[in-house]
């Protein structure tokens, strides 16, 4: 996000120039964090006489807040709001909910719902395992799904040719033990795609070892589900168990579905 986007013609993209330069601040702050106009302005390459007013606008409109010198720029509560509306009138979210709580409460671990967002996952709900468990995978948290289970569940049920556009051929590792290897990375999702589910283990978070499998709940499955256990409570038999669970839950909403559009 450090050009411009929105300096482009409304004319030739469709696209109203305040509006997009709304959004492009949200975006970014959600993003990197909050800052000042002029880093704002910098970041976005916003003119800083364009942005002041805007800013203005969103503080008193409440998408943005500042902090207690007025000078540096936050997502307001009004945000808050909008995301809440979002996740309740989510069909999948409503659906997939009472799948979550039968998988939480049969293995006693953290359990993620997510969904495929351009080339990246984003965490739409979750449920906390019973034992002391940190993981860095709020509501509202993306990563990039090559680095998840849940992300390589998802691009494992897309086209080829789709699914190497969205796997990037300089790989960022998030962990010391990612795979980075774009050839070894498309091997672990092409293996993904012929047994029924994916895993990773420590690329997104040390010491743990995640499984996730896809959804039914559209053509090219864009929401998937994923345990996370710490390794150190992990033997043979329990994962096993875990992805036996995952499987049996995917046949089981394949067969409700029919794998049909719900969105």
């Amino acid at each position: 996000m450090g050009t411009e986007k929105t300096g482009i013609s409304s004319s030739t993209t469709g696209q109203v120039k305040s509006a997009a330069r709304v959004l492009d601040v949200l975006d970014d702050i959600a993003a990197r964090g909050p800052g000042t106009q002029l880093q704002l302005a910098n970041r976005l390459g916003i003119p800083k006489s364009s942005l002041h007013a805007l800013l203005r606008t969103m503080c008193a409109r409440g998408w943005l807040d500042t902090d207690q010198t007025g000078s540096v720029y936050r997502l307001g509560i009004h945000t808050l709001t909008v995301s809440s509306a979002y996740l309740d009138g989510d069909p999948v979210l409503s659906r997939a909910s009472s799948v979550m709580d039968e998988i939480a409460a049969a293995t006693e671990e953290t359990v993620h719902l997510g969904r495929l967002e351009g080339s990246d996952v984003i965490y739409t709900a979750k449920r906390e395992s019973k034992h002391p468990l940190r993981m860095h995978s709020a509501v509202g948290r993306r990563l990039p799904a090559y680095a998840t289970s849940l992300g390589r569940a998802m691009l494992a049920e897309q086209p080829e040719a789709v699914r190497d556009t969205l796997i990037p051929h300089q790989i960022e590792p998030l962990t010391a033990q990612a795979t980075t290897d774009r050839g070894a990375l498309l091997a672990i999702i092409e293996k993904a795609q012929q047994v029924g589910y994916a895993e990773e283990s420590e690329e997104s978070c040390l010491g743990v070892r995640c499984f996730g499998v896809a959804l039914p709940f559209s053509r090219a499955s864009t929401d998937a589900l994923s345990v996370a256990v710490p390794i150190s409570r992990l033997d043979q038999a329990r994962e096993d168990f875990i992805i036996e669970m995952l499987l049996s839950v995917k046949a089981r909403l394949s067969a409700l579905h029919d794998n049909s559009m719900m969105r």
